[in-house]
């Protein structure tokens, strides 16, 4: 995934953008990125923050980034924000979302005889910069800024710095949220809504579907009015955005609490000593859970926060699996002889689970049941880079119908789809004992777009459904 923050003021934004920008952390886990535009060129900095904070690797810059108008990113993939000059003058570019006909886009830039491509990521050219070249192919940035959006298949929400302050442009479904937030001399755009309030800002519009403003430090202006269809990301909900945001007026940490509840209320009687949650984001769905099920709430395991403060995803499985135990720290008395119910906010690989439930069964736990917080993921997203699988065939579910099917475990999907199916129930026993678990039961996709509770028609589903 990735974050961004643009920032427009009356005063120097540096550490407003700075703090701003910090706040996505939680998003991306490769580079950080800020752009500011000091009246006459662009102060940039990029850093790698694979193993140092973000502030740790940008405090230094601060004191030659000055200027009233910047952009910042937290990205897991490729460097930015990517600045350029061209006919349209100078402009900074930075990007959330996911482009699946990069190599078409790339080639109708090229047969316009005036592109070319510097930034290269594993080999593929990098995201940013082909919205940017797009964005050039046009007479001017708003102009542009529509052609990118219109012709990228998957979504694009960005901050274009130009013209004298920043253009906020929402992807064309709403995918990803984009806020902007006010205060007496500022103006701001975030994907998180509460990255701005510390730095004294308040809420002042949320960008609807393809909905495009203008915003500088004096004011906001209309470009592109907003889209009637819309498809947020559920899984901002469920999994990626931060406990403290609210995304289409709905909170994520009391979102997390209406799931945990209609878990607990579908499940009946279990035979559980406590309940807890795989930190960070399953800990709020365990906590409605016990807090309707009467079964007392508790951390068994301790995430080690002094050295590990975020999120360290080296490219090396084996790695990332050392890691993620490395984080966690037991408490004896709260797992040896402990039958204990987990609430995880999901199973994509099954990696991460498997080992927290071998890990628990090595501390003397006596039974582990699991609870994930959606329905079993069945599809890679098309629509948004949130998980490092690179393969449908990653994803336990289409492993563990491999291994059922064989060969015909395609023709058989839509069964394995279907919840009330003996199939599904099949794949779900199957996945329970790969994991070794006493029980799992997955949340039920009605419940879980219940716990939002915005039209369902306004929710992507696809990664559960195979349908938006």
């Amino acid at each position: 995934m990735g974050g961004i923050f643009g920032v427009a003021s009356k005063q120097n934004c540096t550490m407003d953008l700075f703090f701003g920008t910090d706040y996505h952390s939680h998003l991306g886990t490769r580079r950080g990125g800020m752009a500011v535009w000091n009246g006459s060129g662009f102060s940039r900095s990029i850093h790698n923050i694979e193993n140092s904070p973000f502030r740790g690797k940008f405090e230094p810059d601060l004191e030659e980034m000055k200027g009233h108008l910047g952009i910042g990113c937290i990205s897991d993939s490729e460097p930015q924000p990517i600045v350029m000059r061209s006919h349209l003058g100078s402009f900074a570019v930075v990007t959330v979302g996911r482009i699946n006909n990069r190599e078409e886009l790339m080639q109708r830039v090229l047969a316009n005889g005036n592109g070319h491509f510097l930034e290269m990521t594993g080999g593929k050219i990098n995201a940013t910069e082909l919205v940017a070249a797009l964005i050039n192919q046009q007479s001017n940035l708003p102009d542009g800024i529509r052609y990118a959006q219109q012709v990228i298949d998957g979504s694009m929400t960005m901050l274009v710095l130009g013209d004298g302050g920043i253009y906020a442009a929402r992807d064309l479904k709403g995918r990803t949220p984009l806020i902007l937030g006010k205060k007496d001399d500022a103006y701001c755009a975030s994907f998180e809504s509460f990255a701005y309030l510390n730095l004294g800002y308040h809420d002042y519009k949320e960008l609807g579907p393809g909905e495009i403003v203008f915003f500088d430090a004096e004011g906001v202006r209309e470009i592109e009015p907003p889209r009637r269809e819309m498809k947020v990301c559920a899984f901002l909900w469920t999994y990626y955005g931060y406990c403290t945001s609210t995304y289409e007026g709905v909170n994520v940490e009391e979102m997390r609490y209406r799931c945990g509840a209609l878990l607990a209320e579908k499940d009946g009687k279990v035979d559980a000593d406590y309940i807890a949650g795989v930190p960070d984001s399953g800990t709020a769905h365990a906590i409605g859970y016990a807090n309707r099920s009467g079964i007392p709430f508790a951390r068994p395991f301790i995430k080690y926060t002094p050295t590990w403060p975020r999120s360290f995803m080296p490219s090396q499985q084996n790695i990332r699996n050392l890691i993620a135990r490395m984080k966690l720290i037991p408490v004896d008395q709260l797992i040896r002889n402990k039958s204990l119910l987990f609430i995880d906010d999901s199973i994509v690989r099954g990696t991460q689970i498997r080992e927290t439930v071998d890990f628990l069964y090595t501390s003397g736990a006596k039974q582990v049941h699991v609870r994930p917080a959606c329905p079993p993921i069945m599809f890679g997203c098309k629509y948004l880079n949130f998980s490092r699988s690179t393969s449908e065939m990653d994803l336990i579910t289409r492993q563990t119908m491999q291994a059922m099917e064989g060969d015909r475990a395609v023709e058989k999907l839509a069964e394995y789809v279907d919840p009330t199916s003996q199939r599904h129930a099949d794949m779900v026993c199957n996945i329970c004992k790969q994991l070794r678990l006493t029980s799992l039961r997955y949340h039920e996709l009605p419940d879980l777009i219940k716990a939002i509770g915005i039209d369902p028609d306004k929710i992507c589903t696809y990664c559960w459904t195979g349908k938006e």
